[in-house]
């Protein structure tokens, strides 16, 4: 799910909380060693994402945010600013040249420059949530 979040609007903040669960706290942004990343330069976008990308020739710009239960990747287009809601459950990381995150169908991959690996230990700290939610909710199937 894509919101326009440009502007404060609560019933956004609503949703991302219900889908998303409530930011972490100070504390626990502090204990964790901060839970949002560098501004990463975007490189590729899947077809039905390009309308929240600038059509001309300027850099477009995304950085990710975790949340308890998800990630939000907030794309800048000029002067609006979006928001990509991505529940873990439906979360894919791919890493081939940078890397790229899949859900819904849709896909952005970043440019592999100097930012993008200054994120190396926020993209580490997003599997390691990643893994710890599905631990707790998936079982792995006994053969026998």
């Amino acid at each position: 799910m894509i919101l326009n979040t440009t502007y404060s609007n609560k019933k956004h903040d609503e949703l991302i909380n219900d889908l998303l669960g409530k930011p972490f706290s100070l504390w626990q942004s502090i204990m964790m060693k901060g839970i949002g990343s560098k501004r990463m330069i975007i490189e590729e976008v899947s077809p039905n994402l390009a309308q929240y990308i600038n059509k001309v020739s300027d850099v477009n710009y995304a950085n990710l945010e975790l949340r308890p239960v998800g990630l939000l990747v907030r794309i800048n287009k000029g002067l609006k600013n979006y928001t990509w809601v991505i529940p873990y459950y439906k979360l894919g990381i791919h890493k081939s040249n940078g890397s790229s995150i899949h859900a819904e169908g849709k896909f952005i991959n970043f440019r592999p420059n100097t930012t993008f690996r200054e994120n190396k230990a926020f993209f580490d700290k997003l599997l390691n949530e990643k893994v710890k939610y599905e631990a707790q909710y998936h079982t792995l199937p006994s053969f026998q």
